[in-house]
């Protein structure tokens, strides 16, 4: 139950940290009436932000946090399934989202606030970084 409740602080800690910055991620989300004991949390890079997914992993991982892609994301754009016989049903326009926009941060049990505010900082900084730099070229804020 320890372990359980420690991931679950975590997570609301990323999720209230972060949640000033939704014009530039999706955060995730239970399902209503749901209690999830989370695997990580979830970013998706919105299409609209001024720096893509391999930009923010590399500079999280520059700064010793640990990121990880969401496994498979498009299972259907993977090699190793190429030749097996399937059936697609719609455009799979989110499935590609995921494979090019999505990272996981870990809820460890052992972060301590101090490790999941730097966490939280270090993106603030970044996502300001972008910002800047981005109006600084003239190209304006992104369009949410």
């Amino acid at each position: 139950p320890g372990f359980i409740e420690a991931r679950k602080r975590n997570w609301r800690t990323l999720y209230a940290g972060l949640k000033p910055l939704e014009e530039f991620f999706i955060l995730p989300r239970s399902t209503p009436g749901s209690d999830p004991s989370w695997f990580g949390f979830l970013i998706t890079v919105r299409e609209t932000a001024p720096f893509d997914r391999n930009e923010f992993v590399h500079h999280l991982e520059g700064r010793k946090i640990g990121t990880r892609l969401l496994f498979g994301g498009n299972l259907v754009r993977q090699p190793a399934y190429r030749d097996i016989p399937h059936r697609v049903v719609g455009t799979l326009e989110n499935s590609d989202a995921i494979m090019a926009r999505t990272l996981w941060i870990g809820v460890y049990p052992g972060l301590t606030d101090e490790m999941l505010g730097f966490v939280i900082e270090t993106i603030h900084e970044y996502v300001r970084s972008c910002t800047e730099s981005r109006m600084r070229s003239g190209a304006g804020a992104p369009n949410p």
